[in-house]
């Protein structure tokens, strides 16, 4: 069989084998784990048998530990006598106890697993629980009962997923502007109406699964099936994602199941005194780099948990969908460290982990199967070939790829280059190249380039002039320019870099300064972990003007259906530092020039019509200098050599978008 990703990409050619292997294996394990007649959506439910559930007469707590001797509960309801309450084995290393009567365990109780694992007494947070909270006496994590039968009443059965999506990547803790960790309330009554009002139709939600170390931003996740307790409680969650559903914005979950914690106490790890129950043992179960376990995706018991863990948060959350963390180390064995992807061999070789592919393929149809309009994206900077081609055609499933390539690609102008040396041509070949018939997700920047000891594009322009010349009052060159790229940074990135856009909380509006979490080495400040709103709401900063440029911008991007369309015809001039371009009845006109304007130049569109502007960057009230008239009528006209299109002025430093009004 010809697998049709072979078509949509010629230089598959050679690795055809490669490909037929790929399916081979995601078959072979589909029909291993589901048998002839059974369907993924039934076996991802292991959060239905595992855990606390209530039941007619009390509760009932399983567990898979298949290392273990002796399994027993403790916690509060026992007065933690470790040996009080022992549980019985089943089969496949499963153990089960039955508490009698419904106040046996009470909501808000706290619990742990204990494991007798070759003379070891183990105490262990289970693996399902659902709400895990820190002692604050102790500092010891616990498993904290709630109301497994309580029903929470949704309002969404009306809400559609966007089929473009224009996230907003957010993460809950450092959402508020005070001195603490801000809370799912907070963030629904607060921050979800700026997000509606600027016209995102998506947010991305980081650090949910609960994770002990605050300061990993949520990437070492110890408990997967525990949404943050740091925030608030599960229902608060809930009631975050229904309040977007109504407002007719999708949430995705930033999904780690790339690694896990290394912990022993709080996480998977050495659950029942094993390395091997979840994870590959010895080095080739630790990442490098991370400090983290590595997960066996070969072994069935795992599949089994992170599919379960997937439909869980779809099911019981009604999440939209997920973003994937850490793909690209998921994929190769070397986890993707110091490659440079630069052939096609280094994407089917010894290296390439093909239980992993075949996971996500796993779980790219589970996902699609509970809701088709599911939305998945993955991190991948590597660009292994068919990542968002569809499983059938030989893909591994992905609706979208995070165009990572853009980022590094802005950092590095801004960091090595002056202005007159930007290549114009190949800022054009970033921001539109991409594998054939695959969607990407176009950002210049997430919370990667947010943290300490990196910047954010505002704070790269600006640096110092941002603590005192960000006022409307004050007179800046540095501020001026800043505030001008920055715009036409986030316009051509958003219109030529994917099939959506994502931009990170506060970068929208320039947020000063970097990302810092409260640790040791900052004395455990709160100072650079929270979004400053005040300084967007005052109307005598600058701030302001970045922020409504974001607005009008989305609003274009989403009015135009721009992201569902293709560049056209296009100008690429490097000495004048122009690049233009047609999106069917948009034309986007860049002046990168930092001190050239251009009285007349030609706009070559390639079909007669009138044109109006609709967006401008050097518009006053995003900050520009109003130099372009929004009046004007551009009628195109034929030139001497064929060439159709209309003269215009482009001021140097800002970018323009006409639209064909006849």
């Amino acid at each position: 069989m010809a697998y049709k990703i072979l078509k949509i990409d010629p230089y598959l050619k050679d690795y055809e084998q490669d490909i037929i292997l790929r399916m081979k294996n995601f078959e072979t394990k589909r029909a291993e784990l589901l048998g002839e007649k059974g369907d993924i959506e039934s076996f991802a439910n292991g959060y239905n048998y595992f855990g606390f559930h209530r039941t007619k007469d009390g509760w009932v707590y399983r567990e898979w530990a298949p290392a273990a001797e002796e399994m027993y509960l403790t916690g509060d309801f026992n007065g933690w006598n470790l040996t009080a309450t022992p549980m019985t084995r089943l089969e496949n290393g499963v153990f089960e106890v039955t508490l009698e009567g419904r106040d046996a365990l009470k909501v808000g109780q706290k619990v742990q697993a204990i494991i007798l694992s070759n003379g070891q007494l183990l105490r262990r947070i289970p693996l399902y629980a659902t709400r895990v909270v820190q002692d604050s006496e102790t500092y010891l994590w616990c498993a904290e009962i709630e109301d497994t039968l309580k029903e929470f009443c949704w309002e969404d059965e009306k809400f559609k997923i966007p089929q473009t999506p224009i996230i907003y990547e957010c993460h809950i803790g450092m959402a508020q502007e005070k001195y603490d960790i801000g809370s799912y309330e907070e963030f629904s009554e607060n921050v979800l109406p700026r997000i509606k009002k600027l016209g995102y139709n998506t947010i991305q939600i980081m650090a949910v699964m609960e994770h002990p170390y605050y300061a990993s931003f949520g990437y070492q996740v110890s408990n997967f099936f525990a949404a943050s307790s740091r925030y608030g409680k599960s229902e608060d969650l809930k009631k975050l994602i229904n309040k977007a559903h109504k407002m007719g914005i999708a949430v995705l979950l930033d999904v780690v199941h790339s690694h896990a914690i290394k912990n022993e106490g709080d996480g998977p790890n050495r659950f029942d005194g094993t390395e091997y129950q979840f994870f590959h043992e010895g080095e080739k179960g630790n990442h490098s780099a991370w400090g983290t376990k590595l997960f066996n995706y070969g072994k069935n018991e795992v599949l089994h948990f992170l599919l379960s863990n997937l439909k869980y948060w779809m099911e019981v959350f009604h999440f939209d969908g997920f973003r994937f963390d850490g793909v690209t180390s998921m994929l190769y064995h070397d986890h993707g460290l110091g490659s440079a992807f630069s052939n096609y061999d280094m994407y089917f070789s010894m290296n390439t982990d093909t239980e992993a592919v075949t996971y996500l393929q796993l779980a790219n149809e589970l996902i699609h199967k509970i809701n088709p309009k599911a939305i998945t994206v993955a991190e991948d900077m590597s660009g292994m070939p068919g990542m968002c081609i569809k499983i059938e055609d030989g893909g591994i499933g992905f609706d979208y790829r995070l165009s990572m390539g853009v980022p590094d690609l802005w950092i590095k102008y801004l960091k090595e280059y002056k202005d007159e040396d930007w290549d114009m041509w190949g800022l054009w070949y970033e921001l539109c190249g991409r594998r054939p018939k695959e969607k990407n997700i176009g950002y210049c920047e997430s919370h990667d380039q947010a943290l300490v000891g990196d910047k954010a594009i505002m704070f790269r322009l600006c640096d110092a002039d941002m603590y005192s010349k960000m006022n409307k009052f004050s007179e800046s060159v540095v501020v001026d320019r800043g505030i001008a790229l920055h715009k036409m940074i986030r316009l051509i990135t958003s219109s030529l870099a994917g099939e959506g856009y994502l931009n990170f909380m506060g970068n929208e509006f320039g947020h000063p300064e970097w990302i810092d979490f409260p640790r040791e080495g900052n004395n455990w400040s709160y100072h650079y972990c929270r979004r400053q709103w005040s300084l967007v709401d005052n109307e005598n900063l600058r701030y302001r003007e970045l922020n409504d440029f974001d607005g009008a911008m989305i609003k274009l991007l989403k009015t135009n259906r721009v992201l569902r369309k293709k560049a056209e015809s296009r100008w690429i001039h490097q000495d004048d530092k122009v690049i233009i371009y047609t999106k069917g009845d948009l034309c986007f006109a860049f002046n990168f020039n930092s001190n050239k304007s251009f009285e007349g130049y030609f706009v070559p569109i390639g079909q007669k019509g009138d044109y109006k502007v609709v967006l401008s960057t050097d518009d006053g009230l995003y900050g520009g200098h109003d130099r372009i008239d929004k009046d004007y009528v551009y009628t195109c006209e034929v030139t001497a050599d064929n060439r159709i299109g209309f003269n215009c002025y482009l001021p140097s430093r800002s970018a323009v978008v006409f639209k064909r009004v006849k």
